[in-house]
């Protein structure tokens, strides 16, 4: 079976995008080139700040809509205690 990655994006206007994929770090470029979600064609991505990995689609869709009803602190509050260092990505040019 195949494994699903839940992922946050921080944004350029201090939001944070949640969602879920095989492969977070190609739909990470997707977001980049506008092709992503409808909601990071308006707020730009700047990097991967929280990544979790789940055994299955299902439980990513699953653990991706609870982090999706938690409030912005208590995201903040989920990237802060994640010992994973996926922050350091951001756009090559700079943004």
């Amino acid at each position: 079976m195949k494994n699903y990655s839940v992922y946050i994006l921080e944004c350029a206007d201090g939001s944070l995008y949640t969602g879920y994929a095989a492969d977070v770090h190609r739909r990470f470029e997707l977001h980049c080139s506008g092709k992503g979600a409808k909601y990071t064609r308006s707020h730009k991505p700047l990097r991967i700040v929280y990544e979790e990995t789940l055994p299955d689609k299902s439980t990513a869709l699953q653990r991706e809509w609870a982090i999706k009803h938690l409030s912005k602190q208590k995201k903040e509050e989920l990237i802060q205690r994640s010992t994973a260092d996926v922050g350091t990505e951001e756009l090559s040019d700079g943004r």
